[in-house]
């Protein structure tokens, strides 16, 4: 099982370390979806599912704390994970952070064992991406 991703920051470079940090953790990753600000990440969303999203806060235009809100406000996508990864990292920043509905904060820089245990986690699955509590029917049948 795979699964999508959607990274939100800024600088594009920023971006792509991100994205070759998970994909070199070992994390299934789908699709990845990228975005520049909150408001581009709300668009991704529109027309795209994702599993987690892994976002900035400092970002011009929405921001990653605007974003949350917005995500909290939406019955559908408040249930997508978010991981913030910042440079910031005072408590009263992740306090803020948290409380807007982030599931982990994440101080750049970081490992990629450390974000793939930390992806899975936030998603809810074991260490090799699967679901813990589905039990295949007997049979092999899908239902």
């Amino acid at each position: 099982m795979s699964f999508n991703v959607l990274i939100v920051d800024d600088s594009s470079s920023m971006r792509a370390v991100i994205r070759k940090i998970v994909a070199i953790s070992g994390f299934k990753m789908g699709r990845c979806y990228e975005a520049a600000n909150g408001q581009e990440a709300l668009d991704v969303l529109s027309e795209n599912w994702v599993d987690v999203i892994i976002s900035d806060i400092n970002m011009p235009g929405v921001s990653g704390l605007d974003m949350l809100d917005h995500l909290k406000a939406d019955d559908l996508l408040k249930e997508i994970p978010v991981i913030v990864v910042s440079t910031e990292g005072s408590d009263e920043r992740i306090r803020s952070v948290m409380s807007k509905g982030a599931k982990r904060f994440v101080r750049k820089p970081f490992l990629p064992e450390d974000i793939r245990k930390i992806l899975y986690e936030v998603i809810g699955v074991d260490n090799e991406g699967r679901y813990c509590d589905v039990q295949e029917p007997p049979d092999g049948g899908d239902f």
